[in-house]
């Protein structure tokens, strides 16, 4: 009895566990420590092969080793775990899987606006934990509609009160839309989130297709799945006779044998590698049309043709080559031709470059038309067969072999070894996951045979490039660690960026350019600077001996802005700076690339102003001085004002600076004019007293004693009692203060 098999297409990982799984293996291909913070996902078959690669699963934040990176499951967790990570000051990466993290954010609006939420699933399962944990309201969870009608008598609803509706990302989509009926009746102002993974949804419902059309239904994957046992009730209810297992071994094979139509499918979590043993295991016991057409396609095409003369090998003699074929003299009234897929098992080679006009050739008669008196023949095959017996030699002697990358199939690639056919799986064709196939097309890789294999006429070779690429870096690693210090350049290559740098390839061992050593500038990511695949000049900053993590350095020193501005920009330079940044006490402008200066307030115009942004904008580029520098500190002062010309300052200023030049000079100006002894008292009172609005010396005080001496000489003596009288005036706009007259001057004047 033939039997028929049918492989659900959503079987296996989804998304987010795949990105999960894959953020693991990355960390552990990069050479660190690495914990999980509980089983990655639920599937102890992938745990344990994580645990055998050294990656380990801590119950607690505070269980894990030091120096690990721990990585936050697809499950998720609370709010108060992520705190405690960070208190600890852990190194973390998040796998939460995207569709988690959205339930996140929508509780935690919730709670923002105290309104209580709802959650669809079950309390005790990782997933659910997480979302409760990020809650700062009201929540409350149900697993189905009649743990819902019992919440719904104890939850307030006076007065219509809003309420947010979520579910487990695995939840039930039958039991989804049953609960939804009973919150739309008795919560008329609810909002429900739809926040069942698509994936789910799309998986169930094929489940539920395949099982109600099969006599055995297989679910496979974890128990301790959520999704995996939903999968079961909902293939259980279409077909009675479904079977859940967790591994190949417990397939009962006398099921498989007596079923007509087998339909087959796995949960979010179970891993591909599971799924192909049992599908395996069963085609042991029964082969469906599917597999029979697909394994056999090339046996029975040789089967046909030995109708037609063939399978008998002879010797020919190229005679011309053309694009599309080759025609060959085998010594017989029909015309031999080799068809150009028949040359080689490389599609991409020509035919000229395979064989010569001339070259004699072992051939395999494929097919004899004696009505056109021709006979096609096949040179591949024949090479393919004197080939086989060395496969199996080079494979259980675990030989490196070379070949070239003919294609990209399904699942891996196609490398040509003297004329074989080898299967690369994708897991095995490159060193990282994230690698492009398509990059290795007709490239020469070296390669491990990991299995060569023949049932009937079918052969399987199986070989691995990977495991030579991981052998090469274990050697590069050791010989890095011996001459590896603190200071020594090497050249490497950028694997992959992060929101916090990038991480480098150094041959064999990896190491990491924190975002602020990409630039002397300021940027806000590391794409700014450097892409994946870029070859990078870089030295170590440091070594951590325990935890084999390198810090690199690329900033290029002779790049430092400091350094240029100290060699080509000292003190008094003039620059066009641009106006970066306003504050109340002046504004920030880019003297150059990476360093800004700052404008005091009193340096931006020659008069006084009331707000930086009343004489300047963002964007603006000015002319200013350089009047201060201090390298320890990194801070530049400049000023605008200094560059203003003395006829350019505003009338009010000349006004003021007159009036502190004569206050400044006020008893040579007494002296000279013969003020009345009588006047002098109060003339000293009026010194003595500070004008109201003065509270610091004015800087320009020497500056302006000149100018009154100046002054003085011209000024005819009856003009001084008027000069004396506006010293006397306050100045109603000066900023600063006037120094008192010393004790001595006013004596002096007396």
């Amino acid at each position: 009895m033939q039997s028929k098999i049918n492989v659900a297409k959503t079987a296996g990982f989804c998304f987010g566990v795949k990105r999960a799984v894959d953020i693991v293996y990355d960390l552990i291909d990069r050479g660190g420590s690495v914990c999980t913070l509980g089983p990655i996902i639920h599937n102890m078959e992938m745990v344990s092969e994580l645990e055998a690669k050294g990656c380990k699963a801590v119950d607690r934040v505070e269980d894990c080793p030091e120096g690990s990176t721990i990585v936050i499951r697809s499950h998720g967790v609370a709010q108060n775990v992520y705190d405690k990570i960070s208190e600890l000051g852990l190194e973390c990466v998040d796998a939460t899987c995207p569709f988690v993290k959205k339930i996140h954010k929508i509780v935690k609006q919730a709670g923002d606006s105290k309104t209580p939420v709802l959650i669809a699933g079950n309390k005790n399962h990782p997933e659910i934990q997480g979302i409760i944990g990020h809650c700062e309201g009201e929540c409350y969870t149900f697993n189905n509609d009649d743990e819902l009608n019992e919440l719904v008598k104890i939850i307030p609803i006076e007065n219509n009160k809003e309420i947010f509706v979520v579910a487990q990302t695995t939840f039930s989509k039958k039991e989804w839309k049953k609960c939804l009926k009973t919150v739309k009746k008795v919560y008329t102002k609810a909002k429900i989130f739809d926040t069942i993974c698509k994936a789910t949804s799309e998986r169930q419902e094929e489940a539920e297709e395949i099982s109600s059309c099969s006599d055995l239904m297989i679910v496979i994957g974890d128990r301790h799945s959520s999704n995996t046992a939903k999968l079961y009730d909902i293939c259980k209810a279409k077909c009675d006779n479904t079977v859940l297992i967790e591994t190949a071994p417990e397939l009962d094979r006398s099921l498989v044998s007596i079923s007509r139509s087998i339909g087959v499918t796995a949960g979010a979590s179970t891993p591909a590698r599971i799924i192909k043993e049992v599908l395996d295991t069963m085609s042991e016991e029964v082969k469906s049309s599917e597999t029979v057409e697909n394994e056999s396609f090339e046996e029975m095409l040789e089967e046909s043709l030995k109708n037609l003369n063939t399978n008998e090998r002879v010797k020919g003699v190229v005679v011309s080559i053309a694009p599309n074929e080759v025609i060959v003299d085998v010594g017989r009234k029909q015309s031999g031709y080799i068809p150009a897929d028949e040359l080689s098992n490389d599609p991409s080679v020509k035919p000229e470059d395979v064989v010569k006009v001339g070259d004699e050739v072992e051939l395999l008669i494929m097919k004899t038309n004696d009505a056109e008196g021709t006979i096609m023949l096949s040179k591949r095959r024949v090479d393919a067969q004197k080939s086989w017996d060395e496969l199996k030699e080079l494979a259980e002697n675990n030989t490196v072999l070379t070949g070239k990358v003919a294609s990209v199939v399904k699942g891996g690639v196609i490398v040509i070894y003297k004329d074989n056919r080898v299967f690369i799986p994708a897991s095995q064709a490159t060193d990282s996951r994230d690698d492009n196939l398509e990059d290795l097309v007709g490239k020469e890789v070296q390669f491990k045979l990991l299995e060569a294999s023949q049932r009937g006429r079918m052969r399987r070779i199986v070989g691995s490039i990977r495991a030579l690429l991981r052998e090469k870096r274990a050697a590069q690693r050791a010989e890095f660690w011996e001459t590896c210090e603190v200071g020594k350049h090497y050249t490497g290559i950028v694997k992959s960026l992060t929101s916090y740098g990038a991480f480098v390839d150094l041959g064999g061992v990896f190491g990491m350019i924190h975002i602020s050593e990409l630039s002397w500038t300021h940027i806000k990511n590391p794409a700014e600077v450097v892409s994946v695949g870029d070859k990078v000049d870089v030295y170590v900053k440091d070594i951590n001996e325990e935890t084999k993590k390198i810090s690199l350095g690329y900033k290029d020193p002779d790049a430092n802005p400091w350094e240029i501005l100290r060699r080509d920009f000292p003190i008094d330079t003039v620059v066009d700076a641009t106006i970066v940044g306003l504050t109340t006490f002046g504004a920030f402008a880019n003297v150059i690339p990476g360093i800004d200066g700052l404008i005091h307030i009193s340096q931006i115009a020659n008069k006084r102003i009331e707000k930086p942004e009343d004489v300047l904008k963002i964007g603006e580029t000015v002319k200013a001085k350089i009047i201060a520098i201090d390298f320890d500190k990194k801070r530049v002062s400049l000023s605008i004002r200094a560059l203003l010309p003395v006829e350019e300052a505003p009338a009010e200023t000349e006004k003021a600076e007159a009036e502190e030049v004569v206050a400044s000079t006020e008893d040579e100006v007494v002296a000279s004019t013969e003020t009345p002894v009588e006047e002098a008292p109060a003339a000293e009172e009026k010194a003595e007293e500070p004008a109201p609005e003065v509270e610091e010396v004015k800087e320009e005080a020497p500056a302006a004693e000149e100018k009154a001496e100046e002054a003085k000489e011209e000024a005819p003596v009856e003009e001084a009692p008027a000069a004396e009288e506006k010293a006397e005036e306050p100045a109603p706009e000066v900023e600063e203060a006037k120094e008192e007259a010393p004790a001595e001057e006013a004596e002096e004047k007396e």
